[in-house]
């Protein structure tokens, strides 16, 4: 008896997305990033990689014609998806129409787009009980925006307990890079306070269409707040966002000292003399040697501003 696979995306293939192109008249733009993806086999690959369940809200980044938030929607509470390309408005309203009592669409740039507006169109869908913040982000982005989304939705979505996302394998590198690599860098380390990558495959151009010039990786990362060395906790807001700083200002150079980078770039030498100490770190080291730890006590042992 043959076996088929089971289709979890109508729209993912070739025929199917020219066709849905074709009937509203567009094609894809390549100034947006647009490369619909084709291939069925990676979508459910996607789907076992998000483990997703019935209460969970999917926070979706440029959902194009639909092919990935269809097969979303059935497994989830709710998909909120954010799309700045308006013509493709009515392309998802038609779409996601056998799910659309738990499909929310806001039409904009997803690096304006607050997260109490995402929240706020799930919780217009009105179904009971299902907290309407998003508890992952599921996506195939837009390359350009995608290591700023994926970090943003970290720092700024506390709900936001998973990643699943199809970028660029060199920004998945960068995110899963460890300390001395040439990929490790001040991106790598500010993702470090929040999350780790623990799942990932390769995508290669031809699952596209068009395809695009490059390689391309799902990479899944998970919730993994780095704790306060003082507390044992995990690392609050502020802290975050000082660790955040006091790395950017070690990476502003690269080719210096982190003393010489970070005292360049607004810090007193004698104070980071003695944070170097208290935290047990060689100044004379460079940035990229040092693993995201460091710069989470480095942090502690210098005065926040």
């Amino acid at each position: 008896m043959e076996h088929r696979m089971p289709v979890h995306s109508w729209l993912a293939s070739p025929r199917e997305t020219r066709a849905t192109l074709d009937q509203f008249g567009l094609s894809a733009k390549h100034h947006l990033g647009q490369n619909f993806l084709v291939n069925d086999a990676i979508i459910g690959k996607i789907l076992d990689l998000a483990e997703l369940g019935d209460r969970d809200v999917v926070f979706e980044v440029g959902p194009g014609i639909g092919t990935l938030t269809v097969a979303l929607l059935p497994h989830v509470g709710a998909v909120v998806s954010v799309e700045a390309d308006r013509s493709l408005q009515p392309v998802l309203v038609q779409t996601c129409a056998q799910d659309s009592e738990r499909f929310a669409l806001v039409m904009g740039d997803a690096l304006r787009v607050r997260p109490d507006q995402l929240a706020d169109a799930v919780a217009s869908l009105g179904i009971e009980g299902l907290d309407p913040e998003p508890t992952k982000l599921v996506s195939n982005l837009p390359y350009q925006v995608a290591a700023t989304v994926v970090l943003g939705a970290f720092e700024r979505m506390a709900h936001v307990e998973r990643v699943v996302v199809m970028v660029q394998a060199e920004v998945a590198d960068r995110m899963a890079a460890t300390p001395g690599t040439k990929a490790y860098g001040a991106y790598t380390a500010k993702l470090a306070l929040y999350a780790r990558p623990t799942g990932r495959f390769e995508v290669g151009p031809s699952n596209f269409m068009p395809a695009p010039h490059v390689d391309s990786a799902v990479i899944r990362l998970d919730r993994a707040p780095m704790a306060d060395p003082a507390t044992g906790l995990a690392l609050d807001e502020g802290q975050a966002s000082w660790c955040a700083t006091v790395i950017d200002a070690a990476f502003a150079q690269r080719r210096k000292t982190i003393r010489n980078s970070m005292s360049s770039n607004g810090f007193e030498r004698d104070e980071l003399d003695h944070a170097f100490e208290v935290a047990g770190i060689d100044a004379r080291a460079r940035a990229e040697r040092l693993a995201p730890a460091d710069f989470v006590r480095l942090a502690a042992a210098l005065e926040r501003r």
